[in-house]
């Protein structure tokens, strides 16, 4: 009998899904006579079984679509809002995939989906999943689908906003995405020509980043683009945030750990003006007048570049092959130029961060961009 195959998209949408979603379908479909399913929102769509008929007509034109035709959701198989609830709808899920006979369920998302791919695998499901995350962050892979696209995006930012900086002399801090990763915003800053780039990896200390720009001032360069990770931090904040997870784990009893936890929770809810605060900071310290811009979402839309929907193709169609062989329970990893499968429990509770011996960290320094150490 032909196999059966379903798809999800999961999380955060990323430029490439439609690509990867067309791959998987025509590969499956016309190589090897499998039949395919989709699932709409993500793993809500299993529970609440919704689907989306892809044959030949309905994966015609969506290579260079953006977005996901599938649409997508954050929602957890373990931990879904139901109602006024939150319930583990595991055992329901499992039942929309025998009821439509899969033999695989493939998941397309970051770091979230492979743990509930991999929470699906241990309750007896077939798993394959493709890495997705503009964030570039996914332990096991060189890179991740969408992550060129977002950094094409966010490069073509920071080249736009050299001109209002240095037509006003001003400090433009640009606050790009990457969660608690700084491969999105360290690649854009060496592209784009940034003066500073801050990253979650490198603690910063104002006053070294001021110096910087001031030094630039010296030079007769009265403005500068200011590179800032969401997930940047000062010094200051990194020793704060050690020390309490520290206290955490020594913590004897649950009272004093859920105490602790919670103001970790509330110092972290209030860096969201983290950019803001420093850039009012730089101004002070700098006598520039300064100004933000945050891309936000900006850079997980639109059309996928070549690399994605090249990437996209090759990590579907690798997909497909598994799926022949009925190698399950895996991510399809970038590994230089192959595309390898990797076991989901390498994969899972990991994250990839850039380590400072990376040859970008190396780059920037070269260049004299200030990383604010």
């Amino acid at each position: 009998m032909a196999k059966s195959v379903g798809v999800l998209t999961a999380g955060g949408d990323s430029p490439g899904l439609n690509a990867a979603i067309r791959a998987i379908g025509k590969a499956a479909i016309g190589s090897f006579g499998m039949q395919f399913i989709g699932f709409r929102d993500g793993f809500r769509g299993l529970v609440e079984n919704r689907t989306v008929r892809l044959d030949e007509a309905a994966l015609s034109g969506i290579l260079i679509v953006g977005g996901t035709l599938l649409g997508t959701s954050r929602d957890k198989p373990h931990r879904m809002p139901i109602g006024s609830k939150v319930l583990d709808m595991t055992d329901t899920i499992v039942e929309t995939y025998y009821k439509h006979h899969l033999d695989v369920l493939v998941c397309l998302g970051g770091g979230g989906t492979h743990k509930n791919g991999f929470r699906l695998q241990q309750a007896g499901l077939n798993i394959i999943t493709l890495p997705k995350t503009i964030d570039n962050d996914l332990a096991m892979t060189d890179t991740t689908l969408g992550f060129d696209t977002a950094l094409s995006i966010a490069t073509e930012a920071i080249d736009r906003l050299h001109s209002t900086a240095h037509s006003h002399h001003r400090i433009i801090v640009v606050e790009i995405m990457g969660h608690n990763a700084g491969w999105l915003a360290l690649g854009a800053g060496i592209a784009g020509g940034a003066h500073v780039v801050l990253i979650p990896e490198i603690p910063y200390d104002i006053n070294t980043v001021a110096n910087s720009i001031r030094q630039r001032s010296r030079y007769g360069k009265n403005f500068s683009i200011v590179v800032v990770a969401e997930g940047a931090m000062s010094q200051e904040d990194a020793k704060f945030i050690k020390s309490n997870e520290k206290s955490s784990n020594k913590a004897k009893n649950k009272k004093a750990k859920n105490l602790l936890k919670e103001q970790l929770k509330q110092f972290k809810s209030q860096q969201a003006d983290n950019t803001r605060n420093l850039t009012e900071k730089l101004e002070s310290l700098t006598g520039l007048e300064s100004r933000i811009t945050t891309l936000g979402h900006l850079q997980r839309g639109g059309t996928p570049s070549a690399t994605d929907r090249l990437l996209a193709t090759r990590l579907g169609t690798a997909c497909t092959h598994m799926i022949k062989k009925e190698e399950y329970g895996v991510m399809m990893a970038v590994k230089g130029e192959q595309v390898l499968p990797v076991k989901l429990e390498e994969v899972v509770g990991k994250r990839k961060i850039v380590p400072m011996n990376h040859s970008w960290i190396k780059t920037a320094n070269d260049v004299g961009i200030c990383l604010g150490n």
